[in-house]
């Protein structure tokens, strides 16, 4: 069977029933990775919480069969970047804008041998930097060492090709069973109030520990969060929290080897020259309408031109913030929710607006609640982080924790209303349960919402990309991809409008999970679309 893999990030993996997945997730779950003897469980409910395990399960199972075990005893039998073997199918002297490129790759082992699977996560690109232009490529996995690599020729001029291995399918195997094998890579400290004095504690989503915990737990959504209770302290007199990575790894020491920095994000096309498009006589462009909200839309669903974000199924216009809050955001309430990605978006428009107001909420840190107001024009737009996990090493609040699906759940909605929410970061450190969890939750909040205001517009915006870091068991962007798998299923079934971030970072060429402002303005642009 074929893979068609957003944002050209493929996780090559044979599986006879990937049609079950795509573009539906109807899948099956390996192990239960909560412990029950060290962790006190969350009062069930009833038919909710079975239904809610019971769908995490099939996701789990599904994903482990995605993504088979690739045992390995030396890194020679590994993918080699360098030894693999590119190839333009039907190469022409001049390509017409328009054209669809396709490569041919046949991926091979640091003895030159080729190999018999797939699974390799790949990341292709097309660009003219002189032209500030970029677009993502699509790859296909046949799943037996092949791979078609098709790109859109969307401007003219003088193209480069991009090809990365960002890791080979023995490393996806190794990081997809390194993710679900523990809560504690990162661990969480409590700042407790005690008098006037301070008391600190371990915390976290799960604890090993046979000590008294205090119990942080939603029994709606089964969601928890623990600490060790300290002595002479109340559980209630949880203050700040904030985090730490922990010196664990669940990666042999020859496995661990794949992920030094230069075996990932390594170039295949270095032999390629740039190919030259025209525009060709008998060319008609073909009309497109004006942009609407709209679900996940085959990659790439756009391409920067001249630093500016256009999208392939519609004519995006470009707005003048301040202008649109004299026209449509005139009356709006704005809801963007989420992390530090979103919180980009509110720092975009307090700078750029310059009749908003912020409202000091004596918040704590850049991560409590923001507002900001248009008095005369009746325009309020807020941020509100997700709940936990959070991590940093910034101290943060914790009584201004709420998970999302709670937040969503107090607003009332109506046509005036934009939710604009994204989860993602902060849950690549967790096993894959944990995000299917937060999922779910907010899905079935936005569909209680959809039932008391209809005319609520929700959109989803996607994760980022980020910086290759050496951590890639705790940050690789192969955990954001799973996660972007799981969300696209998750949400298929309501009326959610998708901003597709990762696209446009892999277009822009963006490694940093806060890319620059202008990438910011261009995603708020396609927002300014949907909502105008």
């Amino acid at each position: 069977m074929m893979m068609y893999v957003i944002a050209a990030l493929v996780i090559l993996i044979a599986s006879k029933n990937f049609s079950k997945f795509w573009p539906t997730l109807d899948f099956p779950i390996s192990v239960h990775y909560w412990d029950a003897s060290t962790k006190p469980s969350c009062p069930k409910s009833s038919n909710n919480q079975t239904n809610t395990d019971m769908k995490i399960n099939k996701i789990k199972k599904q994903l482990d069969q995605l993504i088979p075990h690739r045992p390995f005893s030396h890194i020679n039998t590994t993918t080699s970047a360098a030894h693999s073997v590119a190839k333009i199918i039907d190469p022409k002297t001049n390509y017409c804008r328009g054209d669809q490129l396709d490569i041919v790759l046949e991926v091979r082992d640091y003895s030159g041998q080729r190999k018999t699977y797939g699974g390799d996560f790949l990341r292709a690109r097309i660009s003219s930097p002189d032209l500030k232009a970029g677009a993502s490529g699509r790859v296909i996995d046949f799943n037996n060492g092949t791979y078609l690599v098709s790109f859109t020729l969307f401007w003219v001029g003088r193209v480069s090709m991009s090809l990365l291995l960002m890791h080979p399918s023995e490393a996806v195997s190794a990081l997809w069973r390194a993710r679900n094998r523990g809560y504690d890579k990162v661990i969480f400290i409590g700042q407790f109030a005690n008098g006037t004095s301070r008391v600190f504690s371990e915390c976290g989503l799960v604890l090993n520990t046979s000590a008294e915990l205090c119990q942080y737990l939603d029994p709606r959504d089964e969601e928890a969060f623990y600490c060790v209770k300290p002595p002479q302290a109340s559980c209630d007199a949880l203050s700040y929290l904030k985090s730490k990575n922990k010196q664990v790894s669940y990666l042999s020491s020859l496995e661990k080897s794949l992920f030094v920095r230069s075996n990932v994000g390594v170039e295949i096309l270095n032999s390629f020259d740039p190919i030259n498009v025209s525009v060709c006589n008998n060319q008609t462009m073909s009309l497109k309408g004006k942009c609407k909200p709209r679900k996940w839309s085959p990659v790439p669903t756009g391409y920067v031109w001249n630093n500016a974000w256009n999208l392939v199924f519609c004519n995006l216009s470009y707005f003048h913030i301040e202008t649109q809050m004299n026209v449509c955001l005139k009356g709006k309430l704005i809801y963007i929710l989420g992390d530090s990605t979103t919180r980009q978006w509110m720092e975009y428009f307090t700078k750029n607006i310059k009749t908003l107001m912020s409202v000091d909420l004596h918040g704590f840190g850049k991560l409590g609640h923001q507002l900001a107001v248009d008095l005369k024009r009746k325009i309020s737009i807020q941020w509100q982080r997700h709940g936990y996990p959070l991590v940093g090493s910034s101290s943060y609040s914790a009584k201004e924790n709420e998970y999302l699906a709670h937040a969503i759940d107090r607003i009332a909605g109506d046509r005036n209303t934009i939710i604009v929410f994204s989860l993602g970061q902060h849950f690549r450190l967790f096993p894959i349960d944990i995000f299917i969890r937060r999922a779910i939750n907010v899905h079935n909040a936005i569909k209680r919402l959809f039932q008391r205001s209809p005319e609520t517009r929700v959109i989803l915006k996607g994760e980022n990309t980020r910086e290759i870091s050496n951590d890639s068991e705790r940050f690789s962007d192969f955990h954001g991809y799973i996660q972007s798998l799981v969300l696209k299923d998750i949400f298929q079934d309501v009326d959610v409008g998708f901003i597709d971030a990762w696209d446009m970072n892999i277009a822009y060429d963006t490694n940093n999970v806060h890319p620059p402002e202008y990438v910011v303005a261009n995603q708020i642009n396609v927002f300014l679309n949907y909502v105008c």
